[in-house]
């Protein structure tokens, strides 16, 4: 089972939904970061269940630091963080043990391995996630000690609503402060109005995230297998509900021209820029300067309570209705996640750009 992401800046995540604990180990961040327990714990704190209009699992995902960090920065050696499990109720799942829920990883799991721990989901849990958080904190702390990277993320459409207000206009404290992390004064209150709606069905719906990505230098990136926006491509693809991924124009390309397609060079203030950023801020698969910019779709969360055919151990199939506490939306808490894995591959490829940098130097 593969656990670890990252080449230089690696993270390997530990933990399932109703176990003990989850955690995450760092390894690869260079010593002397300053490390801010607050930041982690505001990260986690965006994440974490019992929040408005999420599932009712109420879990304080207080952050454990076991290693790695003396006297507020980092050693250099692998970080250890721990958060304790509090508020698992493992009996609602335990008419699952013999089932598999419609469109989750219940059955691949059982297929695959030969056993899964069927409370919550365990390892394919989406509560995986706050161990990614983890990362993405640190990731964060070693960015702001080296570059002026900013990462933004909101919910930008869910379910038939969507935002008017461009990303680039949402401070993210106004997204943080939103129930449905969207800092748009029309669409914010129609989705909290259709989550209310899918919650009295039963039901659930999905969405989109969007990401913008300032300050990123060019030439972060490689030209064939590591290219930046196949190496994003991949950490959001990882996440729990993900379905889709576009990058920049994204699917529009496919019916543009190619002159309406190019972003031109234009004189900026600090040097090259382009007059429009179809590329989204990456060619040839390295940043160019610009904002890097993209989208992810989520699907509706599978849990429901409405009865639907589950399939059986035995081979047969049965009418069930799931119960226990779910999302009625992935995207409200999938923002810190999508944010975090954003964070995690720029900084890897940080710290490969400069790696690159001294081999060159080195080599004089």
């Amino acid at each position: 089972m593969a656990n670890t992401f990252g080449s230089i800046f690696r993270l390997t995540t530990f933990g399932e939904s109703h176990g003990a604990a989850l955690g995450a180990v760092i390894d690869g961040c260079p010593a002397g970061v300053p490390f801010d327990l607050e930041l982690l714990r505001r990260d986690l704190a965006r994440r974490r269940p019992g929040q408005a209009l999420t599932t009712p699992r109420n879990e304080a995902d207080e952050p454990e630091v076991l290693s790695g960090v003396f006297e507020g920065r980092t050693t250099g050696a692998p970080i250890a963080v721990l958060v304790r499990n509090t508020d698992q109720r493992s009996k609602d799942y335990s008419d699952l043990k013999d089932l598999y829920r419609p469109s989750h990883a219940d059955y691949t799991y059982a297929a695959k391995y030969g056993v899964r721990d069927h409370r919550g989901g365990g390892r394919s849990s989406a509560r995986e996630t706050l161990a990614r958080v983890i990362g993405g904190a640190v990731a964060r702390m070693l960015l702001a000690a080296g570059t002026a990277v900013d990462v933004r993320a909101a919910v930008t459409a869910m379910g038939p609503h969507s935002a008017e207000r461009p990303l680039a206009e949402m401070a993210a404290d106004a997204v943080y402060s939103s129930a449905v992390r969207c800092a748009d004064p029309i669409a914010e209150p129609a989705m909290i109005a259709w989550l209310d709606e899918l919650r009295a069905a039963g039901n659930s719906t999905g969405g989109i995230v969007s990401v913008r990505v300032e300050n990123v230098p060019a030439g972060l990136g490689e030209p064939i297998y590591d290219k930046l926006n196949a190496r994003l491509a991949g950490a959001m693809m990882s996440i729990n509900g993900a379905m889709g991924f576009e990058v920049g124009a994204g699917f529009g390309v496919a019916s543009a021209r190619g002159s309406e397609n190019n972003d031109q060079f234009i004189r900026g203030a600090d040097g090259l820029e382009t007059s429009s950023n179809n590329s989204g801020g990456i060619q040839g698969g390295i940043s160019n300067g610009m904002p890097v910019e993209f989208r992810v779709a989520f699907k509706p969360p599978s849990s429901i309570a409405l009865a639907q055919q589950h399939g059986a151990a035995t081979g047969e199939t049965v009418e069930h209705a799931v119960t226990g506490r779910h999302d009625p939306s992935i995207v409200v808490r999938a923002v810190p996640v999508v944010e975090a894995m954003t964070l995690l591959v720029l900084a890897d490829m940080w710290l490969m750009a400069q790696a690159g940098k001294s081999l060159v130097v080195s080599s004089q």
